[in-house]
């Protein structure tokens, strides 16, 4: 009886019968999901040993010798290559200044969005906002060739005329510091309307009754946006600075090479492009998935981190 009454607990105060029959196909639905999870994610990070022994992709990780240096031999070598080092440092840099510059933007493009009454107006805005989102960093680099360039593009031409000075142009794509800026204003342009998104799908769950109050009390606009609408968002705020730290060491693959040139390599090699170099390029697979590894645990421990720190300023974290 005792354990039918734990059940009948779990189960919402139903029996388990009745709760499968309410709730059966929701479970039905999840197989699908598991089944592409056990594939294709959880089977091969049985290779994660392939980072810890010779270098050998004929045979299973498992059948191959261990590693020299007690299996750490990749990671020694990864950390004694300069290029690593170099990689490991322009992708730390970008990271933070995508983070730095465009974290906040989506933000304030949603309050500023919320304040804004014409609807019409509104959703014109939102579409050309996102629609960035879904081109490829292909076409954008292929823009940014055409606009920036240093002789003909567009922004250059422009510059030259209204300064009257022929040789006056900003090497955007060709100077080391202009590109990593020129790579950050890009992301953003790119992935802030997204951002908006979700942060005005937030601001739908605050209770216009809290706007009302702090009307009657004579809360101002900025008043408002301060004392209501930022609480509001809070929580979304912080759940996605805490995924955006798990992520402080990963980095695209197309976003650096397809912007990068032979000018600019000592900023826009990242460890991904260092990967694909050695790995795939270079056929040394038990490096690219020793430095895979170190990304992935990197990322694990800013992620804990990040939510451990957010829960005990009294906020829910992720997990």
């Amino acid at each position: 009886m005792q354990n039918q009454g734990k059940k009948m607990k779990k189960t919402g105060g139903m029996s388990f019968g009745t709760y499968m029959r309410r709730y059966g196909t929701l479970y039905l639905l999840l197989i699908l999901p598991l089944i592409f999870f056990a594939v294709f994610r959880y089977a091969p990070m049985a290779y994660i040993l392939s980072a810890f022994k010779q270098n050998n992709i004929i045979k299973a990780p498992w059948q191959v010798p261990w590693a020299k240096n007690n299996g750490f031999e990749w990671f020694i070598k990864a950390f004694r290559d300069r290029e690593f080092i170099n990689a490991l440092r322009n992708t730390l840099t970008l990271n933070l200044l995508d983070l730095l510059c465009g974290f906040p933007v989506p933000i304030l493009m949603a309050l500023l969005l919320n304040e804004v009454t014409a609807k019409g107006f509104k959703k014109v805005t939102q579409t050309v906002l996102y629609l960035p989102h879904f081109l490829s960093w292909i076409i954008i680099s292929g823009l940014a060739l055409r606009l920036l360039a240093d002789n003909d593009g567009l922004f250059n031409i422009v510059l030259k005329r209204l300064s009257g000075n022929p040789q006056a142009a900003v090497p955007y794509l060709s100077n080391s510091t202009h590109w990593v800026w020129t790579y950050i204003v890009l992301g953003i342009w790119k992935e802030a309307g997204w951002g908006t998104i979700i942060y005005l799908a937030a601001l739908t769950g605050i209770s216009p009754e809290l706007y009302e109050a702090a009307a009657v009390d004579g809360a101002g606009r900025f008043r408002r946006i301060w004392h209501v609408t930022l609480p509001g968002l809070r929580p979304t705020i912080i759940t996605l600075l805490i995924m955006n730290l798990g992520r402080i060491l990963g980095s695209e693959f197309d976003r650096p090479l397809a912007l990068s040139n032979k000018l600019v390599t000592d900023v826009s090699n990242v460890i991904s492009i260092y990967v694909y170099q050695k790995g795939i390029k270079g056929s040394q697979f038990s490096l690219s998935t020793a430095v895979g590894l170190f990304q992935s645990v990197v990322g694990v421990f800013f992620l804990l981190t990040a939510n451990t720190v957010a829960k005990r300023v009294g906020e829910r974290g992720i997990m």
